[in-house]
């Protein structure tokens, strides 16, 4: 099976996990590295294997070799980096958000089908086996009707006027950094638009928000999330039927999830995995690709586009 080339542009910490994780996969290796430092793409590429290093993220898009782009700048960056790219002809995968509005979304969207290449988010969490077990567990009646999802994640993150994450430049602010996990969540497991939202939000900085606690509906399921800059949240998700419910610890970077039936456990299921979890996506995107896809039915356009949606409603009732 020959290997798709895959071009990383940036050298944070997401993309370090990403390229540690490409080993895990079979379909894909790290071809080039591009960053705005040469130095940094240099030091990079060596830690990482990568062949090539390039100064700017262009002359990496001009690479006839590269097959597939891996987008791991800050979020406010995305959508001209994924726009340059594609426009390149380069397959996308970039990092969420995908894009800071909806407005974005679609025009990345509409972009991708006019070059005929491949784009999705990275969203990485649906592409995760216990995840991906939940879900079944749902399809397969075991926890009859859904009735509750509960979902949160948050992390301390010290105030720094100065950071990305404070920056409403550059996009700040614990709902698309953190809360894009839960709004996530829900959605994969209720394949349907929240109603009724209700909106709490600490604001920080400038208009930038450090803590989030978002109600709705969907349809007949009530729905609970949480996000924080302030603290350590639960971090995890409950799928809760009428007959039954299922746990994910962890559940943003899901290793596990348990099946339960009133108190008792009926089931646990546990990935074993080596990685960090990023090789599951990296290993689907490879796939669509030998398969000369354009979408992912898991991570569609239009899933994308719901998210970013979302969050802008939220954003209006801070």
């Amino acid at each position: 099976m020959k290997k798709i080339n895959w071009g990383i542009v940036g050298c944070g910490r997401i993309a370090a996990q990403f390229c540690e994780d490409l080993a895990h996969t079979n379909n894909g290796v790290a071809y080039a590295v591009a960053a705005r430092s040469g130095e940094d793409a240099s030091a990079f590429a060596s830690k990482y294997g990568a062949a090539n290093a390039y100064e700017g993220y262009q002359a990496l898009f001009d690479d006839k070799n590269v097959d597939v782009v891996y987008i791991a700048t800050p979020h406010n960056f995305h959508f001209k980096n994924a726009s340059d790219a594609i426009k390149a002809g380069k397959h996308v995968l970039c990092e969420k958000p995908i894009t800071v509005s909806a407005e974005e979304c679609k025009q990345l969207s509409l972009l991708a089908k006019k070059h005929d290449v491949f784009l999705m988010e990275a969203m990485w969490t649906y592409f995760l086996p216990a995840i991906q077990k939940a879900k079944q567990w749902v399809e397969q009646g075991r926890i009859g009707t859904i009735k509750h999802v509960k979902a949160d994640f948050g992390y301390p993150v010290p105030f720094n006027p100065d950071g990305r994450e404070y920056n409403p430049d550059l996009a700040g602010g614990c709902l698309l950094d953190m809360g894009i996990y839960p709004l996530a969540i829900a959605n994969y497991f209720l394949n349907n638009d929240l109603e009724n939202l209700y909106v709490r939000a600490n604001i920080r900085y400038k208009g930038v928000e450090d803590d989030v606690l978002i109600t709705a509906n969907c349809g007949d399921v009530m729905v609970s999330l949480a996000t924080s800059f302030q603290c350590r949240l639960g971090n995890g998700a409950y799928i809760i039927g009428d007959k039954g419910y299922i746990k994910i610890p962890d559940a943003f970077r899901a290793y596990e999830c348990s099946l339960y039936e009133l108190d008792d456990l009926i089931e646990h299921f546990d990935d074993g995995r080596q990685s960090q979890g990023y090789s599951f996506e990296a290993q689907e995107v490879g796939r669509l690709l030998s398969e000369n896809k354009r979408e992912s039915d898991i991570m569609s356009h239009s899933q994308s586009l719901l998210l970013q949606s979302q969050m802008e409603r939220i954003k209006a009732l801070f």
